[in-house]
């Protein structure tokens, strides 16, 4: 892979042992948001980071000059942690049932130790006799130089033609 001189070596010579690494990388995020660990989630973000979640239709966007479902940088996406943690966060007091399946992980490229990777996800969250699905796929910037990895970036790109019910109150 090009430019991946910041990684360790047993992961530049072997990009299938750099996907493993990032797979269960990916696996522990999704088990941290299935058991609302989500102080802990936050932590898996590098200072600076971003997350996204573009509107349904439109993954192409720029949140500068689009309206997006949740555009957070590495504050405001403190802030949502601590807000969700909250009993005043009604949405999910009690918090719902997840799981975060990931699926077909892709490292696209590696550039000074910092991965572009592509995976499938669908989410499920349980509240009240309701069971909501989401699906799409993440884009992330993963810094494979630190210990344990570190995002850079997520974005999540709903495959939905419409969110139901017009609103997000999870991470997926």
């Amino acid at each position: 892979m090009n430019g991946d001189a910041g990684l360790a070596p047993a992961l530049r010579s072997d990009p299938a042992a750099l996907r493993g690494r990032i797979e269960d990388f990916l696996y522990f995020e999704a088990d941290l948001l299935d058991e609302w660990k989500v102080e802990e989630w936050f932590a898996l973000f590098a200072e600076g980071a971003t997350y996204e979640v573009p509107p349904t239709g439109s993954d192409e966007s720029d949140s500068a000059s689009s309206l997006f479902y949740i555009a957070d940088d590495y504050v405001r996406l403190r802030e949502r942690v601590v807000r969700l943690t909250k009993k005043e966060a009604h949405s999910e007091f009690p918090r719902s049932q997840q799981r975060h399946m990931i699926s077909n992980v892709r490292v696209i490229a590696v550039t000074d130790g910092v991965a572009d990777v592509a995976c499938n996800f669908v989410t499920y969250r349980a509240k009240r006799g309701v069971v909501d699905t989401y699906y799409g796929k993440h884009l992330y910037r993963i810094d494979c130089r630190t210990e344990p990895f570190r995002i850079r970036s997520k974005r999540s790109i709903l495959s939905m033609d419409m969110l139901y019910p017009g609103k997000l109150t999870i991470i997926v």
